[in-house]
């Protein structure tokens, strides 16, 4: 089967390979405009976010028994308790789904319900303080509260939904999980220390910036703006109007017309400013409690673990970003905002099935979407991209395939795309 598999994906390239129109103008921008997602992607993500999350789910591996992990998110632990904790999981994490990801596939691999463990994976990204309440600030009060709200109830659902569908096979796998509950080699309180002190580096490392700044050109002029991505040589933003709202137009900018950057001031920002040294702190403790209190053995799995991650995650986190990069720039987001006008049933699919496969870093979302909004887009639609998109992506969508299979990943993304589809047509009848 998995040389098939292979064998697919080695067609599938080359079909690609073959016949992609290279001449062709609009091709050539797509293939530019894939790199340049690429790389925005490495600059600002693989290292600050991907590459601890990756530590994460080796020591997840190595150091939380099976046993531990089945017994706390299991699929016959209190549901309750751990779908309480899967799905509020996003409020301590605050992280794009690309950080969700490996730790997802450690909890699951350690032995964690598909229920519980699909409820942190939507959560993880969805169920961002600052996210939600930018999104009250910008998009709207209503739009805030509806997004705060109808994250939390699909995590859970969604989680429910996934345990109750393949039931079956999870009992399965629960049953052939080995119970043996291994001796402890150190404390409850220094393990818990330890996975604490590595979350805490990640949310730092990662600490989301609004991007809202004033940029100095090198003639002297002004722009109040908000940085969508950037790169080595170029930038591309919004403007803000003199009405306070941001521009339906993104503009691409070189940094050599730039004289200088400037964020605008909020604590948000001021945190920001200082994230490496508070991940360095985090940084220090972690590598000061492993010296202390782990063998050279257990590091020795720890690294193998992570290493493994890395070789199962990261190429499909690049391959996904390329491939949404490059269908980005085949499809322009006034079309998509012509798709998403009013609120009707089409226009809300059609809203979650492009925020299923577009990817989001943390807060990208909300000016891409105020962007829509002004663009046609109607509330309904805007509140099921947010529902749908920051969760799943092209990229996610390789890696849970790659963890869990193809029946459940289509129904995970099913369940996502139907829900946000079903909420926001709702949301857009009332609003």
């Amino acid at each position: 089967m998995k040389d098939w598999k292979k064998f697919a994906w080695l067609v599938g390239i080359f079909v690609v390979a073959y016949f992609l129109p290279l001449g062709n103008p609009k091709v050539q921008q797509s293939i530019l405009e894939a790199f340049h997602l690429l790389q925005w992607y490495a600059v600002h993500h693989t290292l600050a976010c991907v590459v601890p999350a990756m530590f994460i789910a080796g020591a997840i591996s190595t150091f939380l028994s099976q046993a531990s992990v089945m017994r706390h998110l299991g699929s016959r632990a209190n549901p309750i308790k751990a779908y309480a904790v899967a799905s509020v999981a996003g409020i301590i994490l605050a992280v794009c789904s690309c950080s969700v990801l490996p730790m997802f596939a450690g909890i699951y691999g350690a032995g964690a319900g598909l229920g519980p463990a699909s409820a942190f994976l939507y959560s993880g990204p969805a169920i961002n303080v600052m996210a939600i309440f930018l999104s009250g600030r910008v998009l709207g009060l209503d739009i805030g509260v509806a997004r705060a709200l109808g994250a939390v109830i699909f995590a859970v659902v969604i989680g429910l939904l996934m345990a109750l569908v393949f039931r079956k096979s999870e009992k399965v796998r629960y049953d052939a999980a080995p119970m043996v509950v291994p001796a402890e080699t150190r404390p409850l309180w220094k393990t818990s220390l330890f996975f604490v002190a590595m979350v805490l580096f990640l949310v730092f490392s990662d600490w989301y910036n609004t991007n809202d700044v004033t940029l100095t050109m090198a003639d002297g002029t002004a722009v109040e703006a908000n940085i969508r991505y950037s790169t080595q040589d170029d930038i591309d933003i919004q403007e803000y109007e003199a009405d306070g709202r941001l521009s339906s137009e993104t503009r691409r900018i070189s940094r050599g017309e730039i004289a200088s950057i400037e964020n605008k001031a909020s604590v948000t920002n001021s945190v920001f400013q200082v994230k490496w040294y508070l991940a360095g702190f985090m940084g220090l403790l972690v590598l000061l409690m492993t010296w202390r209190w782990f063998s050279r053995d257990e590091f020795k799995e720890w690294m193998e673990s992570t290493w493994d991650f890395s070789l199962l995650i990261i190429p499909l986190l690049f391959g996904g970003v390329f491939v949404t990069g490059f269908v980005g720039g085949l499809i322009p987001e006034s079309l998509v905002a012509q798709w998403v006008g009013g609120n009707g049933v089409g226009a809300n699919l059609v809203a979650s099935f492009t925020g299923m496969i577009w990817y989001f870093a943390t807060l990208t979302e909300i000016p891409i979407v105020e962007m829509l909004m002004r663009l046609g887009m109607g509330k309904g639609p805007a509140l099921a991209l947010l529902l749908a998109g920051p969760a799943l992506s092209v990229p996610s969508i390789l890696v849970i395939y790659k963890v869990i299979g193809g029946r459940k990943t289509l129904v995970f993304c099913a369940l996502t795309v139907v829900m946000s589809t079903i909420v926001g047509t709702v949301f857009g009848m009332i609003a």
